[in-house]
Formats: structure tokens, C-alpha cells, sequence
């Protein structure tokens, strides 16, 4: 009975799903051991489907059972057994899942196009296989010609590229090792381990990043920035012109120099001390340095003054200077006193008092004062030679020959040596600046005498006598020459 009643559920059930079932019987069949599936008479065509005989064993069965006649059951259709559906009209290959990406815009834009793909070759002959049998065993020398053909060839060839992903465990296998994304050029095709959509999600979201749009910003600005200033740099010079460096000896004042310097000169109180310089003990007030006022003559004062602080100057940086020696105003003077006197000046050169010897000089400075009017007078060691300046041109031979006899005889009393210096050169300066008013002589010789001592070449001209004057004027108040 449990069997009856389970065919009996399995029956209604099959009813239900396939209306081209018949009903069930009202009395449930005797039991049988024909099987339980057969085809559905009904749903196959009768043309094509002939009847299947029924096996000798289940003939045999039948024909010695009890019951009705053989014939009669055989023949009769069984509407109460289940039944196949009809088979599908196409089948459909059963394939593994996988993707196709299109990269580079290669291969085909849709999944059917593969239905676009050309046909198959066609198999080969056997004259078609000879010959590619005896290409791959006798290949023929490549031409120039025929190596760029291909060449050319496989550059403009499609290429497809496809990739196919790889299980999960493997794919972060490989990121692990990797670390980086990889990237492989294979010939024109640049071939990526990194999914498009990722390159994708990743541009996006360095778009949506505010910091990373100011940073783009602003490298693009420091960029024009620096463009613009290279293009000006190569603009500027045919705009405006190069400016030149400015000598040492030019060099302008500051306003804070230029305004002491006018307190200075312009001030009312003339007694007022404005430098006192200890070594030499001279006093400059008010008085004496107002000499460097335009049109007016430089007294001894100044001179000396300015003569010392040259001195110092050289003392300081020994390597920029020269070595040299300044004597003061009163220097030649004394010496041609009563004529030629030596004994007059015999103290005034002692190594003890200046710390070191004449002979040792490059060059020794004697200023040369006539009544009205300031000279200098240079006894050059180094070129040996006795040199003469005059800012109005002129020439003075017997000053010349004095210094040459003095310098025989200092050299004689501190060193007991004997010096032809009668025999050396006695000239005038060629091409000396000269000066163009009666009151500029004596910044004239100090002028010779500071670029002298720097070693430099007579640059300057009366243009210039009025920077001179308050550039003198302010280191005299600084107690400092630069």
C-alpha cells in the first residue's frame, strides 16, 4: 500500500505540472514491474517515433502471468504512467564562466560579434602541406625589403588583448609578491595586470579629492610662475640695460652718510670737535672740515688726517694694499729747508718710530705744497722710478732730484747700503686727470695718492671731485678710509 500511495502522490503532483496528462483512473492499476517512465504517445510524432517493442523479457513475464490476454495488454496505452518532457528544439553548449575586457578599444565591442569572426581555414592539401614542410625546413633568406614589410606589418596588425580572471587566492597571491602594479610592452601593446575598473575608480577619486585639486592648482601656478620669470629673465636685459658693478672707489653714500655729512659741513657751531684722531692727536672741528665744502681749498689738517687713515687702511687688509708710506705736509718742507737738510729729517723715518724700513716700501708719498697750490711727489721702490703728479699738467724736475738724494741717504744711514737711485727713471704720469676749476688741487692729490696705493689706474675726473669731497669728509668723521 505505501508504494500505491506514493505513485499516487508522485501521479497528482505530475498532473498538476503537465496539463497534457490525462486524469487519474478511479481505481489504482494492479501492480506491475513494467517501467514506470515511458514516452508520451501523444506528444511524439507518430511519423517519426516508431513504437518501441517491449523487451522478450517482459513478454515472457506477461505471456506466463494470469490475467487478461497478452495482446489486448500490450496493444492498450498506459494514460496513468509519467512521462518525459520533449526534448529542447536546440541545445545549448555548456561552457565555463568567463569574461571578455576589451582593452585599447581591440577586439570585439559586443559578445556576438565573435559571430563576425571569419570563417575557419580550410584544411590543407597535400600540395599545400608540402610546401609548408619544406618553408619551415628550407626557410629562405630574409630581403630588407621583405624584414620591413613584416616589420611594418606587425605594427599596424590588431592586436586583441584579453584577460581572463584569476581566482581570488591566486590573484592576491600575486599582489603580495608584486606589490606594484605591472606593466609589460609587448611590441606596440602595452598589456596590464590592473583591472581597467580600478584605473578607473582611482582617476575618479583623485578628481573628487578637494586637497589634491588645490595641490594640482598650485603646482600649476608655481609653474606659469616660474615660466613668466624665465621669460623675463631673458626679456629684461634687452628692456633695460645691464647695470655695471660699481668700483670700490665709487661706491655711493648711504642717506644716513649723506645727512651726518650735511650736519657736518652746514652746522652752526665751527668750534664743535667732530673726530679726534689720538695717533696723530689731530682735532677736527667743524672749522677745518668745512675745507671740503664745494670751492674751497683743503687745509693741512685734512690732508694729514686722511694721509693716516690711508695708512691704517693698509695696516688693516695688508693683502688688498700696497705697502706703502705716507708722509705728511710739513715733510718736504723740513727737508729743503736752508736748501738740502737730511739731518732735518733724519728721526722721522727711524724703524723704532714707524716698525719698519723705507727700503721695504712699494712706494713712498710726498706731498708737495706750492703756496697756493697741492702736488704729490712719489718715490716708486717697486719700479724704481721717481714719479711726479701735478692736476694742472706742469712738471717740477728739482723735486725729483731731492727725493732721489734723500732716498740714497736714508738708505745709507738706516742700512749702511749703497743705492744707485740717481740712475732711476724721473717722468711725469701720462694721461693724468687733470682739474678743470683753481680750488680741486688738493682732493686731486689725495685722489692720486688712494688709487695709487690700491694699485689701481687714474679713473676718475673733475665729475667726480664733488663725491670725493663728501665721501673724504665722511670717513674723516668715521676715522675709518675704505
Amino acid at each position: 500500500m505505501g508504494a500505491l500511495t506514493d505513485s499516487r502522490k508522485r501521479l497528482s503532483a505530475d498532473h498538476h505540472l503537465l496539463p497534457s496528462f490525462p486524469p487519474p483512473s478511479p481505481s489504482p492499476p494492479p501492480p506491475s514491474k513494467r517501467p514506470k517512465l515511458a514516452p508520451l504517445p501523444s506528444l511524439l510524432p507518430t511519423s517519426t517515433i516508431p513504437p518501441s517493442p517491449p523487451p522478450s523479457h517482459f513478454a515472457a513475464a506477461t505471456s506466463s502471468a494470469p490475467g487478461p490476454s497478452s495482446s489486448t495488454a500490450a496493444s492498450a496505452p498506459l494514460p496513468h504512467r509519467r512521462r518525459l518532457p520533449p526534448p529542447p528544439p536546440l541545445r545549448r553548449p555548456i561552457h565555463g564562466p568567463q569574461r571578455v575586457i576589451r582593452a585599447f578599444r581591440l577586439g570585439p565591442a559586443r559578445p556576438h560579434a565573435a559571430s563576425r569572426l571569419p570563417p575557419p581555414p580550410r584544411p590543407l592539401g597535400l600540395e599545400q602541406y608540402v610546401e609548408l614542410v619544406n618553408s619551415v625546413s628550407h626557410p629562405a633568406p630574409p630581403t630588407p625589403a621583405s624584414t620591413t614589410d613584416v616589420a611594418r606589418e606587425a605594427e599596424t596588425a590588431p592586436v586583441e588583448v584579453v584577460a581572463v580572471e584569476e581566482d581570488g587566492d591566486e590573484r592576491k597571491g600575486e599582489e603580495a609578491q608584486q606589490g606594484e602594479e605591472e606593466e609589460v610592452v609587448r611590441g606596440s601593446v602595452l598589456v596590464r595586470r590592473v583591472p581597467v575598473y580600478r584605473e578607473l575608480y582611482e582617476a575618479s577619486s583623485r578628481k573628487r579629492d578637494a586637497r589634491l585639486r588645490t595641490l594640482e592648482f598650485e603646482v600649476r601656478l608655481a609653474e606659469e610662475g616660474r615660466l613668466g620669470l624665465e621669460r623675463l629673465a631673458e626679456v629684461l636685459p634687452r628692456v633695460m640695460p645691464k647695470k655695471e658693478e660699481v668700483p670700490e672707489p665709487f661706491t655711493p653714500l648711504t642717506d644716513g652718510d649723506e645727512d651726518s655729512v650735511r650736519h657736518a659741513l652746514h652746522g652752526r657751531n665751527r668750534c664743535e670737535r667732530l673726530a679726534v684722531h689720538e695717533a696723530s692727536n689731530i682735532v677736527i672741528t667743524r672749522q677745518i672740515l668745512q675745507c671740503l665744502n664745494d670751492k674751497q681749498w683743503l687745509n693741512d689738517e685734512v690732508i694729514n688726517l686722511y694721509l693716516d687713515l690711508l695708512k691704517e687702511r693698509e695696516l688693516r687688509e695688508p693683502n688688498k694694499f700696497l705697502k706703502c708710506h705716507f708722509f705728511n705736509t710739513f715733510f718736504y718742507k723740513r727737508l729743503i729747508t736752508g736748501g738740502y737738510n737730511y739731518k732735518a729729517v733724519k728721526k722721522w723715518t727711524t724703524k723704532k718710530k714707524l716698525g719698519y724700513s723705507l727700503i721695504e716700501c712699494d712706494k713712498i708719498f710726498v706731498p708737495i705744497h706750492k703756496e697756493v697750490h697741492w702736488c704729490l711727489a712719489v718715490i716708486n721702490i717697486r719700479d724704481k722710478k721717481f714719479q711726479y703728479l701735478d692736476s694742472l699738467g706742469s712738471m717740477d724736475m728739482k723735486v725729483l732730484r731731492v727725493l732721489a738724494r734723500y732716498i740714497v741717504d736714508e738708505v745709507k744711514d738706516k742700512s749702511g747700503q749703497q743705492m744707485d737711485a740717481l740712475s732711476w727713471k724721473q717722468e711725469g704720469v701720462k694721461n693724468l686727470p687733470l682739474q678743470e676749476n683753481a680750488w680741486d688741487c688738493g682732493m686731486f692729490m689725495l685722489k692720486y695718492v688712494d688709487f695709487y696705493s690700491r694699485d689701481m689706474d687714474l679713473t676718475f675726473g673733475q665729475k667726480h671731485m664733488r663725491y670725493f669731497r663728501r665721501r673724504t669728509a665722511k670717513e674723516i668723521l668715521n676715522l675709518r678710509a675704505e
